[in-house]
C-alpha cells in the first residue's frame, strides 16, 4: 500500500509533516486524520486505522500538529485553535494536490478539534471522533495540578504521559472559548461517535454529550474492551471496519455497498433473504424485504467482526423462535409468565462418544437450550412450556429431513 510523505505550511509558515495512506486500487474519497493531545501521526491507532481505511478505498492523510512529532513549530505556542487551523491548512493541501477531503476524523482531542474544523472545510460530509471530548476545554483536567503555576507564571513544564511539555497562559485563555457544544448541534453533517465505556482517560459521558448535541444523522458505537488509545490491534482495526462501512452510506461510496448483481435490498421479496459481500473478507449484509443485519466471522477467524457469524444467527434463529412460541403459548393460557431467557450453544461431537445418537460413525450436531422461566408458575406449568419451546418452527425444521438446492443465477 503506497504511503506518500506530505509537507505543508501552517498559518505561521511552519512545515507540517505528514503521511498520506493511499489504496493499492482505486482511490474512492479523501479523509483526514487528527491524533490525539501530544501523540503525533504515527500512534499505533491513527497507523492501523488510517492503513485499513485505505484498505476500503479511502486515502487519508494523517500528520503532526505544530510543534509535535516531525513537524517544525514550538509546542508552547500553540493552542487548541491552532490545532483547528492546522486541520484547515491539511484539507487545503488535499484539495490542491489531490482532492478535497470529504470525511473527518479525530481521536480524543483530535476529535473536539474535528467537531470545531468541519464547518470551516466545505468538502466534509462526515465526521468521526474516537473517545472524544465534546469541547477542547475538556483537556484542562490533564494539567490542572499546575494551573496556578501557569497562570502565575505565565507558563509551567507539566508531565504529560511520560513526557515534559511547556503549557502557557494563553493555551489556557484559548481552550477557555470552547467549553460549550453549540456547534456540535450545527454542524449539518453525518456524525459517527466511538467510545469505550471504560476510557478512563476520557469519559464516555462526553461521548454522551456530543450524541446530545448532534442533531441527525448521527450514530453512535460502542468499542465495548478498548482503551482510550486503542492499543490493540483488534481493537483499532474494528474501528476502521465500522468507519469504512460507515462512511459508505454518506460519501456515495459505491463499492461499500455493493449489492448482489441479482438485485439490491429494495428488491427483496417477502420471503426471501438476500446476502451480498460488504468486503473481500467475511463481512456480509443480509437483506430481506424489511430488514438488514451483518453477519461476520471473529478476528481468531481472519473476520472483521462486525457481526455474529453464521452459527450463532442459526442458534440466534432458535432462539428467537423457541421464545416467541413459549410467548405465544403463555399468552394463550393466560399464564404468569414475566420473562424469558434461552441460552444456545452449537457443538460437534463424534458419533461414537453420542450415547443418543442414531449414527455410530462421522460426526454429530448438538444444540445446547438452555431455558430460563420468571413468573408465578407451578411446576406442571413450566413443564409444558418446555414441551412447547421444541414445538417451534424452526426446531422442527432442524429435525426434518432438509433438501436444499443450490443453483447458479
Amino acid at each position: 500500500m503506497p504511503r506518500i510523505k506530505a509537507t505543508f505550511q501552517n498559518q505561521q509558515g511552519d512545515s507540517l509533516a505528514g503521511l498520506l495512506e493511499t489504496p493499492d486500487s482505486e482511490t474512492k474519497a479523501y479523509a483526514l486524520f487528527a491524533h490525539c493531545f501530544t501523540c503525533s501521526k504515527d500512534i499505533a491507532a491513527a497507523s492501523r486505522i488510517t492503513r485499513a481505511l485505505a484498505n476500503k478505498g479511502i486515502a487519508v492523510l494523517r500528520f503532526d500538529f505544530t510543534g509535535l512529532g516531525n513537524s517544525d513549530g514550538d509546542f508552547a505556542n500553540t493552542n487548541f485553535s491552532s490545532n483547528i487551523n492546522d486541520l484547515v491548512q491539511a484539507a487545503v493541501h488535499l484539495e490542491e494536490n489531490y482532492d478535497a477531503p470529504v470525511m473527518i476524523i479525530g481521536h480524543s482531542l483530535g476529535g473536539a478539534a474535528v467537531l470545531a474544523a468541519a464547518q470551516l472545510i466545505p468538502s466534509i460530509k462526515a465526521i468521526v471522533t474516537i473517545g472524544a471530548p465534546s469541547t477542547g476545554h475538556h483537556v484542562e483536567h490533564l494539567f490542572s495540578h499546575a494551573k496556578d503555576e501557569i497562570i502565575s507564571n505565565d507558563e509551567a513544564t507539566v508531565d504529560l504521559a511520560g513526557r515534559n511539555f511547556t503549557i502557557k497562559k494563553q493555551f489556557i485563555d484559548d481552550i477557555n472559548n470552547y467549553n460549550d457544544t453549540s456547534h456540535i448541534s450545527e454542524l449539518g453533517k453525518a456524525l459517527l461517535v466511538l467510545h469505550s465505556p471504560i476510557d478512563d482517560t476520557v469519559s464516555i459521558d462526553e461521548a454522551a454529550k456530543i450524541y446530545s448535541a448532534a442533531k441527525h444523522p448521527k450514530s453512535f458505537i460502542s468499542l465495548d474492551k478498548a482503551d482510550h488509545l486503542l492499543s490493540k490491534r483488534e481493537d483499532s482495526e474494528y474501528a476502521a471496519e465500522v468507519i469504512s462501512s460507515w462512511a459508505g452510506r454518506y460519501l456515495e461510496i459505491a463499492d461499500y455497498n455493493k449489492e448482489a448483481s441479482s438485485g439490491t435490498a429494495s428488491e427483496v421479496k417477502n420471503g426471501y433473504v438476500l446476502v451480498t459481500e460488504q468486503n473481500k473478507k467475511f463481512t456480509r449484509r443480509i437483506y430481506t424485504e424489511d430488514h438488514q443485519i451483518i453477519a461476520d466471522e471473529p478476528f481468531s477467524a481472519s473476520g472483521s467482526n462486525l457481526g455474529p457469524n453464521p452459527y450463532e444467527l442459526l442458534l440466534a434463529s432458535l432462539g428467537a423462535c423457541t421464545s416467541m412460541t413459549m410467548r405465544m403459548y403463555a399468552n394463550r393460557k393466560e399464564l404468569e409468565l414475566d420473562n424469558i431467557e434461552v441460552t444456545l450453544k452449537h457443538d460437534r461431537i463424534h458419533a461414537k462418544d453420542c450415547n443418543d445418537c442414531e449414527s455410530e460413525t462421522g460426526s454429530v450436531d448438538i444444540i445446547e437450550k438452555s431455558i430460563k422461566l420468571e413468573g408465578n408458575l407451578t411446576d406442571t406449568e413450566r413443564n409444558r412450556i418446555l414441551e412447547i419451546a421444541d414445538m417451534c418452527p424452526v426446531h422442527k425444521t432442524l429435525h426434518n429431513e432438509i433438501i436444499i438446492n443450490s443453483n447458479l443465477i
